[in-house]
């Protein structure tokens, strides 16, 4: 679906390809299209930051740290904001795709 198929790799990380090699499906319907995505990429890091909190919580459960969320907010920040710009690409272009699989259908052929 994109231009560039490594993650970690910056130079045209959004750039989706014309059409699908497969089923022949628009990828580029209208312009401004993929602005929605950003909705999903917004569902995806709030499920990202409470998920890192379920961890931290569970951690300190084990006993391998110790956190709270009102005493340790230096750790739940730290931990988040360096997992999320870790998983940005993979994030973005994630958003991108469920978008696009959402609205963009394949041509039938006919």
């Amino acid at each position: 679906m994109f231009e560039n198929e490594s993650l970690y790799t910056f130079y045209k990380l959004g750039q989706v390809k014309k059409e699908c090699s497969i089923c022949g499906a628009d990828f580029n319907p209208e312009p401004g299209f993929y602005f929605g995505a950003a909705y999903v990429s917004w569902g995806l890091t709030v499920a990202l930051w409470v998920s890192v909190l379920v961890a931290l919580k569970t951690f300190d459960w084990w006993g391998w740290i110790e956190f709270g969320f009102l005493t340790h907010p230096l750790t739940f920040l730290l931990t988040g904001f360096s997992i999320s710009i870790l998983l940005f690409p993979y994030m973005f272009q994630l958003s991108r795709s469920m978008w696009a699989s959402w609205f963009v259908s394949a041509r039938t052929g006919e």
